[in-house]
């Protein structure tokens, strides 16, 4: 019998906190990316190698996608950018580790990531516009408009965790289920397609994160235009 994807049940737990699998895959994801970042940051040269030209041309496409989302300098927002495609990518890939299911494909992990980009969505919105700013833009094109963009607010984060997790989980699903009909040499053409839906949906999150955050922190003015150009042009 198949369990439902909205029960789970603990490891162990740590006082009581209760440790299910998801997060003990989350932590163990956090810390591959961590170490991986200390060991391919930690010796940078001026003549990089294949490894930092792999970094510099992810951090040169993360920023590019932000300055053409935004229209604003991507300094600020690549480390969150960056990291949410990152965490998002080798948690969909997880996966194909034998034994292992990916915590994208939990609801828990899901809201979590939503409420991540929700809240990064309020502080960069007040960041850039003051608290007056920011939710006066609530109340755009008119004030009728008030609780229909509260709902927007509210949906677009729910599209989120839905649109993520329905396309992970169905994706192990269908794995899991060829898996024990045909034997282990069928489902290779669907990991391969999985490998590829899950770095699709890790962009696409990443871009929803940038196109939401981008909404609450307005057009850049002129006046912003010519300090973050000074910024990056300052030695």
């Amino acid at each position: 019998m198949m369990d439902s994807p909205l029960t789970l049940d603990p490891l162990f737990h740590l006082g009581p906190v209760p440790i299910t699998e998801p997060v003990l895959v989350t932590w163990a994801i956090l810390l591959l990316l961590a170490l991986g970042t200390w060991l391919a940051t930690r010796r940078l040269s001026l003549t990089p190698g294949k490894l930092q030209t792999v970094l510099e041309l992810l951090v040169t496409t993360i920023d590019a996608q932000v300055r053409d989302t935004m229209q604003r300098d991507p300094a600020r927002f690549r480390a969150l950018i960056g990291t949410i495609f990152l965490f998002v990518l080798v948690a969909n890939w997880s996966s194909l580790v034998p034994g292992v299911e990916p915590p994208t494909a939990r609801l828990e992990t899901d809201a979590a990531l939503a409420l991540i980009v929700f809240a990064a969505t309020v502080w960069y919105g007040i960041a850039a516009q003051g608290l007056r700013g920011y939710l006066a833009t609530f109340a755009e094109p008119s004030w009728v408009m008030i609780p229909l963009n509260l709902v927007e607010q509210i949906t677009r984060t729910f599209s989120l965790i839905v649109r993520l997790f329905g396309n992970v989980m169905s994706g192990v699903f269908i794995i899991a289920i060829v898996l024990s009909l045909a034997g282990l040499l069928v489902p290779i053409p669907l990991m391969a397609l999985d490998l590829l839906t899950g770095a699709v949906q890790a962009y696409i999150f990443a871009v929803l994160a940038t196109v939401f955050i981008g909404a609450a922190v307005g057009e850049q003015t002129p006046a912003n235009s010519v300090s973050s150009a000074a910024k990056e042009t300052r030695p």
